[in-house]
């Protein structure tokens, strides 16, 4: 088992059972912020499921018709679950209704517990997302910390809710805790379609420290007077690298392959994921 899919089984293990528990503790005690935070943890699970599917998907060869993979299934993978999630949103906003229920302090120590899980489930996912380079579980931490900022909504109007006797107004906390999560959950998941838009339309690596060894490494060869242009496209999973480099145009035919086939292995050597390469040579002349 590869390290994305352990990442993503033990995600969905936190978010099943943190789910069961925000919507049983919910529905006995009849608060509705913490159900409606229920349901934003049972986005995870569905989110959970798609990814580790689309991640499995994703790492499919190359074939006839799709001779640069399937990792951009990684990236559809991606907008389906912001879809899901900006859906999620919406529904619990429309569905928001005054409650006249004071809070158990049952309800306040559930939160407070989810919260801690929470967080550290969603810095594990987008470490783990950052160091792999991958975008399902970047996406799928990201919705995670969004469930962290909306159990500390839950929290927080769970405890002013208990003051309500004193200060009426404050018996609306309860729905207005429901909204702005609502709110929390369509931000993130229009964030994730935004980002999941852009790179199927062909965004490059923006990684500055990465280029700059990547270009170093290439630089060492003496042949290599320059780097015209490069372009490193991602495709889930795998890199497509475009290059133009400025070589010597005393250079034979065979050599000039030799140079643009060792360069090529130097830089599967730096990044294997570097799977499509393309090299262009420019020839310079000294005069």
């Amino acid at each position: 088992m590869n390290s994305v899919s352990l990442a993503l089984i033990i995600s969905f293990l936190v978010n099943l059972c943190l789910t069961c528990l925000k919507l049983v503790i919910g529905f006995i005690f009849k608060s509705k912020a913490l159900t409606a935070d229920g349901l934003h943890s049972f986005s995870d699970l569905i989110t959970d499921v798609m990814a580790f599917v689309g991640s499995k998907v994703s790492r499919r060869p190359p074939d006839k018709e799709h001779p640069f993979g399937h990792g951009k299934l990684e990236y559809l993978t991606s907008m389906i679950i912001g879809i899901i999630v900006l859906g999620l949103g919406l529904s619990l906003i429309f569905n928001s209704h005054n409650s006249s229920v004071k809070p158990s302090w049952i309800v306040i120590i559930t939160t407070i517990f989810t919260i801690m899980a929470k967080y550290l489930l969603s810095f594990y996912l987008i470490k783990k997302g950052n160091k792999l380079k991958n975008m399902i579980l970047i996406s799928s931490g990201r919705e995670s910390k969004a469930d962290v900022i909306s159990s500390v909504v839950v929290l927080i109007s769970s405890i002013l809710i208990q003051f309500a006797s004193n200060y009426p107004y404050l018996i609306y906390a309860d729905s207005i805790a429901t909204i702005i999560v609502g709110l929390l959950i369509i931000k993130t998941g229009f964030t994730i379609l935004k980002e999941s838009i852009s790179i199927i339309l062909g965004k490059q690596e923006d990684d500055q420290q990465y280029l700059k060894e990547l270009k170093k490494i290439i630089l060492t060869n003496e042949n290599i007077i320059k780097i015209d242009n490069m372009i490193m496209l991602k495709y889930g999973p795998y890199y497509s690298l475009n290059l133009e480099v400025l070589m010597p145009n005393t250079l034979s035919l065979k050599d000039a392959h030799e140079i643009v086939h060792k360069v090529e292995k130097e830089i599967k050597k730096y990044d294997r994921r570097i799977t499509f390469i393309m090299i262009h040579i420019n020839p310079w002349s000294q005069k």
